[in-house]
């Protein structure tokens, strides 16, 4: 333990085998939803900006595309039009997805960075780092993407 750290036990390293076998599988299809979840959200009157690297016109999609094997992965950031009230009117107005930091989850999570994983850092620092109060993290999961898609819909509404 000293010299490795904790090992997994026996049930849980094979539970982690297992999963290994899918997981190009899992995150061809979590990259195609979040691709599809980002294109609707660009389109949305009560979006700001979405940043998602899949998108043509993300600043480094050439380079993701390159390192990711042209994947954007299963993460999409976004603002709403507002302030902090309207993105956790947002957040809590959703009903499939989950709201927690968990990431690589087969079911969609959502989740205010500003409040929780960057909470602790001072405005100045999550100015610096793009984190406004308006921003909303998504970590697209394996639902039906018309699904995921009526879900924010329903989070726009209350926006």
């Amino acid at each position: 333990i000293r010299s490795a750290g904790p090992t997994m036990s026996p049930f849980n390293a094979w539970v982690f085998l297992k999963g290994l076998e899918t997981l190009r599988l899992r995150m061809e299809a979590h990259s195609a939803n979040a691709l599809l979840l980002s294109q609707w959200l660009s389109h949305q009157s009560k979006v700001e900006k979405v940043y998602y690297s899949g998108l043509v016109d993300h600043p480094n999609h050439k380079l993701a595309m390159h390192q990711q094997r042209g994947f954007g992965g299963g993460v999409v950031a976004f603002c709403v039009r507002g302030d902090k009230a309207a993105a956790w009117r947002f957040i809590n107005a959703t009903r499939l997805v989950s709201i927690t930091a968990n990431l690589g989850d087969t079911k969609t999570t959502i989740i205010h960075p500003a409040t929780t994983t960057h909470g602790r850092l001072s405005q100045q620092d999550r100015d610096i780092a793009g984190i406004s109060d308006n921003l909303v993290r998504v970590a697209v999961g394996l639902e039906d993407i018309e699904d995921l898609k009526a879900d924010m819909q329903r989070g726009l509404d209350s926006v």
